[in-house]
């Protein structure tokens, strides 16, 4: 009996100090599918004011290159080889009137204008930017920008965040932040395409994060970011819909980060390489962002409905420059955009900030960073190995922007004039030739303006025959 009460009241004993134990945190997991995701720039005007209006960030407003035939006069008069005539007749092509499409003829000829615009003629401006005279880029003045402390220092030529901290590198908004298309996120055309594609299918981007301690406060936490092969499921009003799963793929734009969580604020660890999805609105843009020295900081909600924040880093800034110029050709997103590719070419060159050349020292990349707005998702690994959508029909527009892409680089790195690869389109060729068939001053455009290329008699492309192949020894 008495070795029975012992027994038990060891065992009370023994479940008391159990129970004292504080509980083992269980192991977590939230994911997030972005919802809205563009260029991290701090618009600084009133929310109902035009994008070209003037604002804090802005104050003699934004760019509006092409925007009328004021602006157009302007462009084509730094070109001293143009006629009076040719200018005339370029801003009022004679007998527009009578074609059967005006709006698309007077677009296409000042497209086709605007891509010749170098020291001489025959230089095709997009691919060139550097053979054509700055336009100059109206350059964000603000003290105020969201982005990142990426090389942790603190200097007077960095922004202050809204919420009060210094030494916010974000050159890129510097640069192009008073770019009507990416100025005013209600009005801001290509903000608004980039997440409108994404929403529509072109792109999926998710995020996990994980740890072992509270989803609040982790001080070993794991963050995941890339892209998902799962279109984003939308609601009956067209909104971004929570709780629905998407796989991520762990391909070249997938990143692990090792992160730390306090009062909901994840905050990464800093990499030398962070992979992400890029942004975009046409699949020949889609890709790697590959940010170098990137990082990640996001803020959850108390109660775990949404994130937002930021992913950030160094980007070579060439990369950047064409996947905005030649997603279509550069005329046409700048008479259509009212931006000059030639002028975001001289804006990034003069505040690129990172990634010095071990040669020259001359920086290659820019500090930036995406804006992310996230809701809750369920994202799970892949049953099956999964890669990233790539449909057949969009091969041939994406294998025309590479060689497209790989002419400028070269032309800029070697600051060597080249021509525009055949078949891309660029220069709006054929484009013009079509458009303007029926135009009665057709011969003076034809004959006066140049083209990357030739129509034969029926509207064909005419191919130059290529070059005999040398003897063998």
């Amino acid at each position: 009996m008495v070795l029975k009460n012992l027994l038990l009241g060891s065992t009370v004993s023994i479940a008391a100090i159990v129970l004292a134990q504080p509980a083992a945190a269980a192991p977590w997991t939230r994911g997030f599918v972005v919802a809205t995701y563009g260029f991290a720039f701090h618009y600084g005007g009133r929310p109902q004011a035009a994008e070209t209006d003037p604002g804090a960030d802005c104050p003699h407003g934004s760019a509006v290159h092409f925007a009328d035939e004021d602006n157009m006069r302007r462009a084509l008069e730094r070109q001293p080889w143009r006629s009076q005539e040719e200018i005339a007749n370029i801003i009022k092509p004679p007998g527009i009137e009578q074609a059967r499409l005006p709006t698309y003829v007077r677009f296409y000829i000042w497209g086709r204008a605007a891509s010749y615009r170098g020291w001489r003629k025959g230089i095709e401006t997009y691919v060139n930017p550097f053979a054509a005279p700055d336009p100059g880029q109206p350059q964000v003045t603000g003290k105020i920008a969201d982005g990142l402390n990426l090389d942790g220092k603190v200097t007077d030529a960095d922004f202050v965040s809204p919420e009060g901290e210094r030494g916010i590198d974000n050159a890129l908004y510097r640069a192009w932040g008073c770019d009507a298309p990416f100025r005013n996120p209600a009005t801001a055309t290509l903000d608004l395409r980039e997440n409108a594609q994404m929403q529509e299918g072109l792109f999926t981007v998710v995020i996990r994060i994980s740890g072992n301690q509270d989803p609040m406060n982790d001080s070993d936490a794991t963050l995941e970011i890339g892209y998902s092969p799962d279109k984003i499921v939308r609601d009956a009003v067209a909104n971004v819909a929570p709780d629905y799963s998407y796989r991520i793929v762990k391909s070249e734009q997938y990143t692990k980060l090792k992160a730390r969580i306090q009062d909901g604020i994840v905050e990464s660890e800093q990499v030398d390489r962070l992979h992400v999805p890029r942004i975009g609105w046409f699949p020949d843009q889609m890709g790697d962002a590959d940010f170098h020295k990137g990082r990640m900081r996001l803020k959850i909600a108390e109660d775990g409905r949404s994130a937002s924040g930021l992913v950030g880093g160094y980007r070579n800034w060439l990369d950047l420059l064409a996947e905005n110029t030649f997603a279509q050709t550069g005329a046409e997103q700048g008479i259509r955009d009212h931006e000059d590719a030639v002028s975001l070419y001289y804006a990034l060159k003069r505040n690129a900030d990172g990634m010095p050349d071990p040669k020259t020292g001359r920086y290659t990349g820019i500090s930036m960073a995406y804006r992310i707005k996230a809701l809750p998702a369920h994202v799970v690994d892949p049953a099956k190995p999964a890669q990233v959508r790539r449909p057949q029909e969009d091969e041939r527009r994406t294998q025309g922007f590479e060689m497209v892409k790989a002419t400028m680089i070269k032309a800029v790195t070697t600051r060597t004039v080249q021509d525009v690869p055949l078949g891309t389109g660029e220069g709006q060729f054929p484009a013009m030739e079509k458009t303007i068939a029926d135009l009665p001053s057709r011969d003076f455009f034809l004959k006066t303006l140049d083209a990357p290329g030739k129509l034969d008699g029926d509207g064909n492309v005419v191919m130059p025959k290529p070059e005999p192949a040398p003897a063998s020894a």
